[in-house]
């Protein structure tokens, strides 16, 4: 993805799974911007793994979508944190969530996109982690203005 593009999202499993099944809604358009370079997503290597068997598992002739995103528009792809900040969120997220929160935190997003309403049910998390916190929908909704 070419360096120019300006506004950088951190992407939940769930948005792509979303944006993989459906072409329609939120989800879909937030891959699309991404492809078609007005913004840059990010996710870590947990969130690809689930991303991977998720399709497999449950919607397997969608595999051919999800090949073509990550071969022709992968996104940035970064480690997993290390076990130290995980830890920091694990009294407030369950393990998996807390590792998603805390390589958001890492990739130093303008917007952390995710459906996951563990992440939306407790506004603290955006006070502590200072991630902008959003939907798929409300991220549509901030970029338009």
């Amino acid at each position: 993805m070419a360096a120019s593009v300006d506004l950088r999202i951190f992407l939940d499993s769930n948005v792509i799974i979303s944006g993989i099944y459906s072409p329609d809604g939120p989800p879909a358009r937030i891959l699309s911007l991404h492809a078609n370079a007005k913004l840059q997503a990010i996710v870590c290597q947990l969130i690809i793994e689930e991303v991977v068997r998720t399709i497999r598992e449950k919607k397997p002739n969608a595999l051919p979508a999800l090949q073509s995103f990550l071969t022709n528009a992968p996104p940035e792809i970064i480690k997993n944190p290390p076990l130290k900040e995980i830890q920091r969120w694990t009294s407030f997220l369950d393990f998996e969530d807390a590792v998603i929160l805390a390589a958001a935190i890492s990739a130093e997003p303008d917007y952390f996109v995710t459906g996951d309403q563990h992440f939306h049910s407790q506004p603290f998390l955006t006070e502590k982690s200072g991630l902008h916190i959003v939907t798929p929908a409300q991220l549509l909704r901030s970029i338009k203005k």
